[in-house]
């Protein structure tokens, strides 16, 4: 072959290797434009780049800068660079990227790594070739499935744009920022600041090094990285990233060597949901007051405030230290309530429900509860007929039943379904709220025993029971204010009769009882309402009539119905601790009643405040009436039935301290209003069902459910000296001139001896 031929052959050649070659770069350069126009799906416009959307959870925050909670469809709360620690950083670059300050978006060698050994060597563990960038992308917009290896590459070129785009319009710290912002770890923890409060209990600013690297060596695998399922994979991980940090020269040798040493600690793991950590029952309450706001306030646009995902900061008014002692003191004394309960129906044949009781029973409670459950319904569904499903109940399985006693206050046991609904229907619940009556300011709210099991709210306003003799200071405050009366002015402690007819709303005539069937003699009306006794409350509201002590009622802050009956006065009408609690501040404010305030301000994501909610105030009464009441209430405390907080095991409170107690008919209710200067507190105690109770008074008034929880809270209150809350704090005196007699010399009283007898008889 001649020269002339061999050279016409390789012109061949290259000009077919230039024509692939060419052919080759024409195509890349067509796919290409063809993935920027979306024909292999949209890329992330100007727009989406520059607002990359991520769902933010609303925090709640209370009154003292601590987290309370949070509302969202995934729990992220975003960090910013300067929270995140530099030994956080340092081991995600160390890790993930380690040329990431050195690169554009695309590593290249990296690339050719995964080429090299994980393509044609077939070498698992030659580690991804994904940027941190890349990954940011694939969080950020997601990642389609790929059935074949088109739509592989596809998606990777793709990120690859992507990733550059990201590179060109943010700084690295932005998009190590927004990286661990986006990461998705176990237990519905979305970014790092929430995994730090997850799994540490801290703030993302405060971890350790060896907790950072935790974190870092979960965002590889979360569910395989599970520290609380798998510790001893996760802890080898960890000291993997540790090396790793070695090796990029973050840490020294020496560091590396002592840190990988520390044992993994999760003990201060908390997953973070809507029925664990403070104030649970609150929470719910608000979110649904939250929701509502959302729908009549809308954004400056026109849209909807979307409370799981626009990243809200709620700012309320519960106090993290007082809802903490409020938790305390309530589980403290049910603790004990609740096994005095169970004791004294133990050595009864008979259950509450079916207790032979002035023939009031409800033998059908159980057999009610059961066919409204779940399990129930779905038995009938799959065709089960009453034998069958009357058989699945009575047969024992393992199950969870709330327990004070049990770890985690969940005890896990073996019981037939039907059993486990008797159980859980013998279940004393309370409600508590502390408000500030200056401000109007919930403090603390407590409204059940564990919002994981039950989850009716005891102190929401829309819970009401019936309210007993603490509805009696509305009844003396209206025949104070309306009638001159004064604490010491005698009256007679005899039966009075309400005739039937259109005055007083009867059909029959009513003759209200004491409770401990005592008569005669005349008593003062401190005497009368610090002993709580029916006939002189009785005496007063024929004096002042209903009407008047309805409307006092209502303006002080009871929007609940009261019915025009003379048995009111003793408290028949059911009622909310949201609204008593909130009457109550009109004694201590000087007649002044305070509409509860449980949020100041509402602000955006970025900060800026979008509401904002003042204290609302009432003149109910004059300043004077509310100064003799605040009198009478203190009497109730150093010498009635609320007697009992001057004892140690019941708080020990010194200084002063008005209160109301109140037990209702067969004991299904117990209640005390407690009062000090700063604070203004309703607690309520009983059974979701009214037919299960104490068949006792002794274990079943106010005074032995109710009074000791508002003792023992108060008591932790005094002794946080943080709070500025103290015992030798005062009521604010009345200092116009007088108009209502407080010498009780000036009455003639023959009545002393009858007191003390009383007294006796109740302490």
């Amino acid at each position: 072959m001649g020269i002339k031929d061999q050279f016409s052959k390789y012109r061949k050649q290259i000009r077919l290797f230039w024509i692939v070659f060419a052919g080759g770069i024409g195509a890349f350069a067509l796919f290409i434009l063809l993935l920027s126009w979306g024909v292999f799906g949209a890329l992330p416009g100007f727009d989406e780049l520059e607002n990359p959307q991520n769902s933010l959870a609303t925090q709640l925050i209370s009154s003292d800068g601590e987290l309370l909670g949070r509302y969202y469809r995934e729990n992220r709360t975003n960090a910013t660079y300067d929270e995140i620690p530099q030994h956080l950083i340092e081991g995600l670059v160390a890790t993930e990227d380690v040329r990431f300050y050195n690169h554009s978006g695309i590593d290249g060698r990296s690339l050719a790594r995964v080429l090299f050994k994980t393509i044609i060597l077939r070498d698992e563990d030659s580690g991804g070739g994904s940027t941190i960038t890349q990954q940011l992308a694939k969080n950020l917009y997601g990642r389609p499935s790929a059935n074949n290896l088109f739509a592989l590459g596809t998606i990777k070129f793709k990120e690859w744009v992507t990733s550059t785009k990201l590179e060109r319009q943010y700084t690295k710290d932005e998009i190590i920022t927004m990286y661990l912002n986006t990461v998705e770890y176990v237990y519905d923890a979305h970014g790092v600041k929430t995994a730090a409060k997850t799994f540490f209990n801290k703030n993302v600013d405060s971890l350790t090094l060896e907790e950072s690297a935790v974190l870092v060596g979960m965002v590889k695998n979360p569910s395989l990285y599970n520290p609380v399922r798998f510790p001893e994979r996760t802890q080898e991980r960890r000291n993997v990233v540790l090396y790793q940090m070695r090796e990029a020269g973050y840490i020294s040798t020496a560091q590396y060597d002592s840190v990988k040493q520390i044992p993994l600690d999760i003990t201060r793991f908390k997953r973070q949901d809507h029925t664990s950590g403070e104030a649970t029952y609150f929470r719910e309450y608000l979110r649904l007051w939250l929701a509502d706001w959302a729908e009549n306030n809308p954004k400056p646009d026109g849209s909807t405030w979307n409370i799981y995902r626009d990243g809200l900061k709620v700012y309320t008014t519960i106090d993290s230290r007082m809802q903490q002692y409020a938790e305390d003191a309530t589980a403290e004394w049910m603790t004990q309530l609740q096994s005095d309960f169970d004791k004294h129906w133990a050595s009864n044949k008979y259950d509450p429900w079916n207790y032979p009781y002035k023939g009031r029973t409800k033998p059908e409670l159980i057999d009610q509860a059961m066919k409204q459950s779940e399990r129930y319904r779905l038995a009938k569904k799959a065709g089960k007929n009453a034998d069958e499903i009357q058989k699945e109940f009575n047969t024992p399985i393992e199950t969870t039943l709330f327990s004070w006693k049990a770890p985690n206050r969940e005890l896990d046991t073996l019981i037939s379904p039907y059993d486990s609904i008797k159980y859980v229907k013998k279940t004393l619940h309370p409600g508590f709220m502390a408000v500030d009556p200056a401000s109007g300011q919930i403090k603390a709210w407590v409204g059940g025993v564990d919002m994981r099991h039950y989850q009716l709210d005891h102190v929401n306003p829309g819970t009401k029971r019936q309210v007993g003799s603490t509805f009696k200071p509305f009844v003396y405050t209206a025949a104070i204010a309306d009638k001159g009366f004064s604490p010491c002015q005698e009256v007679p402690n005899l039966p009075v009769t309400f005739e039937k007819g259109s005055r007083w709303g009867l059909l029959q005539p009513w003759t209200p009882k004491n409770s401990d069937g005592k008569y005669g003699d005349m008593l003062t009306l401190s005497m009368g309402l610090g002993k709580s006794v029916n006939t002189i409350t009785a005496y007063l509201l024929r004096e002042v009539g209903i009407q008047p002590v309805i409307d006092l009622a209502h303006s002080m802050g009871i929007e609940s119905e009261l019915p025009f009956q003379p048995s009111i006065c003793l408290g028949v009408s059911d009622i909310s601790v949201f609204e008593m609690t909130s009457a109550y501040t009109a004694f201590v404010n000087g007649g002044v009643a305070v509409r509860p305030v449980f949020v100041t301000r509402i602000e955006d994501k970025n900060g800026n405040i979008i509401a904002d909610f003042p204290v609302k105030r009432v003149e109910v009464m004059r300043e004077e009436v509310a100064s003799v009441m605040l009198t009478m209430l203190q009497y109730v405390v150093n010498y009635g039935t609320g007697n009992r907080l001057r004892r140690a095991q019941y708080g020990g409170l010194t200084g002063e301290v008005a209160g109301k107690t109140g037990t209702t008919q067969e004991n299904t209710d117990g209640w005390f209003m407690g009062l000090v200067p700063q604070l203004v507190c309703g607690t309520w105690v009983g059974a979701d069902d009214p037919v299960v109770h104490f068949r006792s008074t002794a274990l079943g008034q106010g005074a032995n459910m109710a009074l000791p929880i508002y003792g023992l809270f108060m008591r932790k209150v005094y002794n946080d000296p943080s709070l500025g809350i103290s015992p030798s704090a005062t009521f604010s005196k009345y200092k116009g001139t007088p108009t209502i007699e407080l010498d009780c010399s000036k009455y003639k009283t023959s009545q002393q001896d009858v007191y003390e007898d009383l007294l006796e008889g109740y302490n």
